[in-house]
């Protein structure tokens, strides 16, 4: 792609200008772009799209573009999630689709760990937390099931392309701390609509630093602060994770030029990663957060570690680093549920899984589970501590559920601790 030095581009408008077949893209134009790839999982896909394709008498544009995953209802807790279960297997062998991930993790893991995004894409899913793509140098973004229809149909959709707000970490983050607390201190800082109708991009040494897995943490939790998009340009970090999971060579020549020109029009951000200690949102809100230290009066009952922004691989690792030959405190229940089988199946090779449960922690399925409000919710007046992306009132049970997020390091920590506590106390 050529890049016309007399108009620098975010790296968000050369992703759009590239899926438009453009040389490059202006903010705040209308642009059609075609879909590299499309995913939807089985509570926003068959159920609500197949009805309208058979009415319009359409069929999906290009099979080997969609991907469908099984993780919001699985493992079927009742009637009602078998038949939203059942109408995901079906359709699946209706439609023919070659690329259906059923009750091995939740998507926004299971999708890269299949290789299945590269830099460069342009891709949309059926799920709020699509921007989990942006880790990878794509530009991926979440929509509902009309818009789903259409680029299920066509393969196309239109965007306007956004402003980009650019966050600069400098530093390095201190041993216990991590993307989580990166990402907690941004919302609370600018709040939930603090990139809305924006790109946002995560930038710096810090940034640089992060591995895939914590890079994933990033761009997905971008969709709590309203953001279209969370970016990271693609590196060599990027390319050796894709090239260990079995990603071609061939399949990312080119990466190196999907980056932020040097002089592109975006608001910055500064932030000091080396100045930042862990961080907690207290109920009902992600954007609730301050220091862990505020918070060192809360008792919880529960410890989750799940979710797509708390237990892949790293993060269990993470816990267990905090847990080894330990056992959680009286009164306080561990639950984890691994976000895909394949990091769980490693996790165990490891040892880690073994580690979780000598400390007291009861496994649950490869699933979204608690976080999307589904199979393991929380009891009545239940104060909760999570690596969860949200804790807004009743999603993860009764509206008297308090639940805190945090890393896994400190959920891990006041586990221990029986109260909210900084994991640095334990690794010190």
């Amino acid at each position: 792609m050529s890049t016309n030095m007399s108009q620098p581009q975010t790296l968000a408008q050369k992703l759009i200008a590239r899926a438009a077949g453009r040389s490059h893209v202006a903010v705040g134009e209308v642009v059609t772009c075609n879909v590299d790839l499309a995913m939807f999982h089985d509570s926003s896909g068959p159920r609500r799209l197949k009805p309208m394709l058979d009415e319009l008498g359409a069929q999906i544009w290009d099979t080997q573009k969609v991907v469908l995953v099984l993780d919001h209802y699985v493992p079927a807790q009742d009637a009602d999630a078998q038949q939203i279960v059942q109408i995901a297997r079906d359709t699946a062998k209706q439609w023919k689709l070659p690329h259906v991930i059923d009750s091995e993790g939740i998507c926004h893991v299971v999708l890269p760990e299949r290789g299945h995004l590269k830099p460069g894409m342009f891709c949309v899913g059926g799920d709020s937390h699509s921007p989990t793509g942006g880790a990878f140098g794509c530009y991926m973004f979440g929509i509902g099931a009309t818009e789903m229809l259409g680029v299920c149909v066509t393969g196309q959709i239109w965007v306007q392309v956004p402003r980009t707000l650019r966050m600069h970490w400098s530093g390095r983050l201190q041993a216990g701390v991590s993307a989580k607390d990166m990402m907690l201190h941004m919302i609370g800082r600018f709040g939930m609509n603090g990139g809305q109708y924006q790109a946002v991009e995560f930038a710096g040494t810090a940034v640089q630093a992060l591995s895939m897995a914590e890079r994933m943490t990033l761009s997905n939790m971008s969709a709590e602060m309203g953001a279209q998009a969370g970016l990271i340009a693609a590196d060599e970090t990027t390319l050796s994770h894709l090239r260990s999971i079995g990603v071609a060579p061939e399949k990312l020549a080119g990466a190196e030029q999907w980056f932020t020109d040097e002089n592109a029009e975006c608001e910055q951000q500064n932030f000091d990663a080396s100045a930042l200690n862990p961080q907690v949102a207290a109920p009902h809100s992600p954007a609730n957060t301050r220091d862990v230290g505020d918070f060192a009066d809360v008792s919880p009952h529960i410890a989750y570690i799940g979710a797509c922004t708390g237990a892949k691989l790293e993060d269990l690792r993470a816990a267990a680093s905090v847990l080894k030959g330990q056992r959680v405190a009286a009164g306080v229940q561990l639950m984890v549920a691994p976000a895909s089988a394949r990091e769980q199946a490693q996790a165990t090779q490891e040892g880690v899984m073994q580690i979780l449960q000598d400390a007291g922690a009861t496994v649950l399925p490869n699933s979204c589970g608690a976080c999307a409000g589904y199979g393991a919710t929380f009891p009545e007046g239940a104060t909760v501590i999570s690596t969860t992306a949200r804790n807004f009132k009743g999603r993860m049970g009764p509206a008297s559920v308090n639940v805190y997020l945090a890393s896994p390091y400190t959920v891990a920590a006041s586990a221990l601790r029986g109260r909210i506590s900084d994991a640095r106390d334990f690794l010190a």
